[in-house]
């Protein structure tokens, strides 16, 4: 039987979480496999992997028909295929929560990516994702927007489990941290439990070394000086991870602090940095780079079915977040170089607006494939 190197990473205090759902999944029985048997221990989902999930597929036409039937509006529709799928997960992922004593077992739902930038329709769409899906073990995915962020601290406030999700940069990280921190101290303030409440913090990585490889690729157009070639490949496929140990050297002072140690003696659980974003998108790149580099106590790694396979098969797992951490934020500092030249706080900027639109997208792209399956479903 093959090593499962998934399994080996569980003992250096890392979760691995799959970033994808589907009907098929559940109803096959692959994903309660995977939960059983292959180290999986929670999953992520977004607009995207609804948009594939569902468009031209029929195994969830019975459901659109009785929507139909039912004089739902497509968009409720819509609601109700997901919000099945996001409770039968739950349920498959509920002996872990359970197990984990409430660590892991985690299934996430974004809400509308619409509303990105609309503080009040968060809180109020977060409020009412959690009542209606009635399963303690699901996570609310707030985009960390500063819109986002003080719902993120409201939404915590009334006892329920947030993924703060597109973040990008080190120091929005460490707002989502302390929104977590107030939204707790608030809720404890109010003498209310606040040990049966989990969150976890999104780091994106592959989107930041594609955007940064390619400026390098434009720069190094047209140059023959040996020096600088050097000085600007050095950087390519490097900063995502080097962002990402010195976003967890952030972490380390943060539940440092009195005010953490406070929430910690009351039972708070930590907000866990969760590396998102983990499928290499360079070929010439190792395809498990962003788990291999970043393994470590306190994190989740949540990971695409390819990325899982490949990880199980040939993952050269050891605890690595805190290697060469000197490093990293002398590669982060080197992008001042006037050679280099990247402003990667103009990058982070640059992620975030492109991360909502790459789930807008998607988003709209569903209900648009979804009307048209109600069109062609429902009956003349």
């Amino acid at each position: 039987m093959a090593t499962n190197h998934l399994l080996e990473i569980k003992q250096f205090g890392q979760s691995i979480w799959m970033d994808n759902l589907s009907r098929d999944l559940v109803k096959s029985g692959e994903l309660k496999d995977m939960v059983e048997n292959k180290g999986i221990c929670g999953i992520t989902s977004n607009p995207a992997i609804f948009e594939k999930a569902i468009a031209g597929n029929v195994i969830y036409d019975a459901d659109i028909e009785a929507g139909i039937k039912a004089k739902l509006p497509t968009y409720k529709i819509y609601e109700q295929l997901v919000f099945d799928d996001i409770r039968n997960a739950c349920d498959i992922l509920h002996p872990v929560y359970d197990s984990s004593e409430k660590l892991d077992g985690y299934v996430s739902i974004e809400v509308p990516p619409t509303i990105a930038h609309d503080t009040e329709a968060t809180i109020k769409e977060a409020k009412r994702y959690y009542a209606e899906l009635g399963r303690e073990n699901v996570m609310i995915k707030i985009p960390g927007t500063s819109s986002g962020l003080p719902a993120v601290e409201e939404v915590i406030a009334e006892g329920i489990n947030v993924n703060v999700t597109l973040l990008f940069s080190v120091e929005s990280y460490i707002e989502t941290f302390w929104a977590y921190i107030r939204g707790l101290e608030k809720r404890a303030a109010e003498g209310k439990d606040i040990s049966n409440i989990a969150s976890v913090a999104s780091f994106f990585l592959s989107r930041i070394d594609s955007n940064i490889d390619a400026k390098i690729d434009a720069k190094l157009k047209g140059v023959d000086d040996a020096n600088l070639k050097e000085k600007l490949t050095a950087v390519k496929g490097k900063v995502a991870i080097a962002n990402a140990k010195v976003a967890y050297q952030e972490y380390k002072k943060i539940i440092s602090s009195d005010r953490w140690k406070a929430l910690s003696a009351k039972g708070a659980k930590v907000q866990r940095l969760l590396w998102a974003s983990t499928s290499t998108k360079d070929p010439s790149y190792s395809d498990v780079m962003y788990v291999d580099e970043l393994v470590g106590p306190d994190t989740v790694n949540t990971l695409p079915p390819n990325t899982i396979e490949a990880c199980a098969d040939h993952c050269d797992v050891d605890s690595r977040v805190e290697t060469k951490v000197d490093e990293a934020y002398q590669l982060i500092e080197s992008l001042k170089d006037p050679d280099i030249n990247i402003d990667i706080d103009k990058v982070m900027e640059e992620l975030l607006v492109d991360g909502i639109d790459k789930f807008v997208k998607p988003f709209e792209s569903l209900m648009s494939s979804l009307e048209d399956k109600v069109s062609n479903l429902s009956p003349v």
